[in-house]
């Protein structure tokens, strides 16, 4: 019993541990790209670390403890701040915060002080001239998170100053100058392009997913002018007739004229004509039609940035034979009641592509494997959320009453790899 309890433990210790990683996995890909390089930027924070930890350790035999402490002291401060201001010049380059002017000042003034620190102590011979390595450092970290906090030309003003005062401290305590003077402009040149590149991505990035989802909100909107102009079509010359007649009616009333009951029973007529038509366009669109509704998922989704491929079971491509004969391996004749099912699910599907997943391609196949039984199957990939049973809501749910009612069923999976399978199987003559 006590073996069982601990090996429970070690898997729920286990699942603690890689919590982490799948909240990670399950983020979209915005997200991913956004920690990754983030993640990146940090990391040149923790390598000056390394670096002086690695030079410490090396000069401990040929400098002082007092002179190491001091260099740690500096140089374990200017690595603090470096990441600060790193991480508040990518916020800053990204527009979610302003320009963090107090800590860019504070940093330039640490890493002048810092310089002057290792310069005055290599020059008092405290510590070894290997001193001057640290030197080199300060001005090559400095320039990167100052590329992400200023222009390009006032981060290459600022950067030089600690550049210029690295040199010529190196030389004032005779070192040459060629070497360190190439050292300092190659590093701080690396880092500063490093750093102006990867927030450009992080902006590139970010205005690509607003423009997928500025694309989906347009998709919609013009689909709802879509029905306003019908309704306007179809009741606009009907009001206008049902108005201009009422007039007329009054006026003929007022002049005792039994013409007037002829224009009122127009008018009712007209009104009743029009109540059908309007039906029809409201039923027109609640009700999906699947030919409709493949071409209107097509559209949708390549105006979002996402590769749609729909496939018939010919092979016709997005052509789809939905009224075929059934001859010659094309798709086989549908009832009414099933195009309009399987139309709702290919709707329901394209909203889920585009509201749960961040997709690159997107699948719509549809084919009869036994002939008395259509298959419709959506599979896309770039799915957010990896936890069984995610993506089950209400929406599905609803599409799995309506396929009911044409003795059809519907699946949901996920086979791996961030993909989502959705799968409709209805008789071909269902609801009839």
């Amino acid at each position: 019993m006590r073996a069982y309890a601990t090996a429970a433990e070690r898997s729920a210790g286990l699942k603690r541990a890689l919590a982490p990683l799948d909240r990670f996995l399950a983020a979209s890909g915005r997200v991913r790209f956004h920690q990754y390089t983030r993640y990146m930027i940090y990391s040149f924070t923790a390598l000056e670390a390394v670096l002086l930890v690695i030079w410490l350790l090396s000069t401990r035999e040929t400098a002082g403890l007092w002179a190491q402490v001091t260099v740690l002291v500096a140089g374990g401060s200017h690595t603090v701040l470096n990441g600060l201001l790193s991480r508040a010049a990518l916020a800053h380059y990204t527009g979610t915060s302003g320009r963090p002017d107090l800590l860019l000042c504070v940093f330039t003034v640490g890493t002048l002080g810092a310089l002057a620190v290792v310069g005055g102590l290599v020059g008092t011979g405290a510590l070894p001239e290997e001193g001057t390595l640290v030197m080199v450092y300060f001005p090559i970290f400095f320039a990167g998170p100052v590329a992400l906090a200023l222009t390009v030309r006032q981060a290459t003003a600022l950067a030089a100053v600690p550049a210029a005062a690295a040199v010529a401290g190196t030389v004032a305590v005779g070192q040459p100058l060629l070497p360190f003077l190439l050292a300092v402009v190659a590093g701080a040149g690396f880092f500063g392009f490093t750093f102006r590149c990867s927030g450009w991505t992080l902006r590139v990035v970010d205005e690509l997913d607003a423009t997928r989802e500025t694309q989906a909100r347009l998709a919609v909107a013009e689909e709802r002018l879509r029905f306003g102009r019908d309704l306007h079509d179809v009741l606009g010359r009907n009001l206008s007739v049902i108005a201009l007649k009422s007039e007329l009616a009054v006026q003929l009333a007022q002049r005792g004229s039994p013409a007037a009951v002829d224009q009122m029973t127009e008018v009712q007529r007209i009104a009743r004509s029009s109540q059908q038509e309007m039906r029809a366009v409201v039923r027109g669109y609640r009700e999906a039609d699947l030919q409709a509704e493949l071409a209107g998922a097509r559209g949708v989704l390549t105006a979002a940035g996402i590769d749609c491929r729909i496939d018939a079971a010919d092979g016709a491509g997005p052509g789809v034979n939905t009224a075929g004969t059934g001859a010659g391996g094309a798709a086989p004749e549908l009832s009414e009641p099933v195009r309009s099912a399987l139309g709702w699910v290919v709707r329901e599907g394209t909203t889920n592509v585009l509201r749960h997943a961040d997709a690159a391609h997107c699948t719509i196949r549809l084919h009869a494997p036994g002939g008395d039984r259509v298959v419709l199957l959506m599979e896309n990939d770039g799915a957010r959320d990896t936890r069984p049973g995610a993506g089950d809501g209400s929406g599905l749910d609803g599409l799995r009453e309506r396929l009911a009612e044409v003795g059809g069923t519907l699946t949901s999976a996920r086979p791996g790899n961030g993909s989502f399978r959705l799968t409709a199987e209805v008789p071909v003559r269902g609801g009839e």
